[in-house]
């Protein structure tokens, strides 16, 4: 199977840290519709102490050979060069506090222009607070916080989630095209089209599958699926707020 779409995923952050904070932030994609332009990310904290978490985001950006890189926000400015608001996303707040077994937001607040899709990593890290990380914590608390993380050794989790901003006017056109050996889905449209639960399972024996995956098609990229003997592709296309299950047999 050949790919032209965004790999993207989870990382995880190490620290030797006291067995306390665990933090979950639910799915690692997000979308932002066309008519909107704000989007609230829950974070979790299943552990037992306080979680102080730094969210940080990123632009992520597509070179021409398909490769990409991870940028800092541009600003805008206004005529006489001033910075007046960022060009792109922006997590507030950026610092969060969330007690164990509790739970807190951050809202994602998109400014610009939505011409064309963007697409922005957003990572939430676990730190041990210092004065200089903006925490509303006193002095005191923090150093009562790291007194209690020097009682033992763990792993604390950060997570990274890729955020998509479609543009103001959105346009789907998912073409397939199949030839003798393989299937061809094109993004023909602007925003990114989602093959969500993508399996790929024997005709004969239903339970034969391949683990199942996620795959993104962004504009103007497509999907290679080679043919192969007495298989079938289930999955469902998901282009915005609009799912569709589809089969493909692979009689190759």
């Amino acid at each position: 199977m050949k790919h032209a779409v965004l790999a993207v995923g989870l990382f995880l952050m190490s620290l030797g840290v006291y067995a306390g904070p665990a933090i979950n932030v639910g799915v690692v994609y997000d979308y932002l519709d066309g008519d909107r332009s704000s989007y609230l990310k829950r974070v979790y904290n299943g552990g037992t102490s306080t979680a102080f978490i730094k969210v940080n985001v990123l632009e992520i950006v597509y070179n021409a050979d398909g490769t990409s890189r991870e940028v800092p926000v541009a600003s805008m400015t206004d005529a006489k060069g001033s910075t007046t608001n960022r060009d792109g996303l922006m997590a507030s707040p950026a610092r969060l506090i969330v007690p164990a077994g509790g739970r807190q937001g951050t809202r994602l607040l998109y400014m610009g222009e939505r011409d064309t899709e963007r697409y922005f990593r957003v990572r939430f890290i676990p730190v041990v607070p210092e004065k200089e990380d903006d925490f509303a914590v006193t002095d005191q608390e923090r150093a009562e916080y790291k007194d209690a993380l020097a009682a033992g050794v763990n792993v604390m989790a950060g997570y990274g989630t890729v955020f998509f901003v479609r543009p103001k006017d959105t346009r789907f056109d998912t073409q397939i095209s199949e030839t003798s050996s393989q299937y061809t889905l094109r993004n023909a449209g602007n925003s990114v089209v989602v093959l969500d639960e993508f399996r790929d399972c024997s005709v004969a024996k239903k339970t034969d599958c391949e683990a199942t995956t996620k795959h993104h098609i962004l504009p103007g990229r497509q999907l290679v699926l080679e043919k192969k003997p007495e298989r079938q592709f289930n999955f469902q296309m998901i282009e915005g707020r609009n799912k569709k299950p589809m089969s493909i047999s692979s009689n190759g």
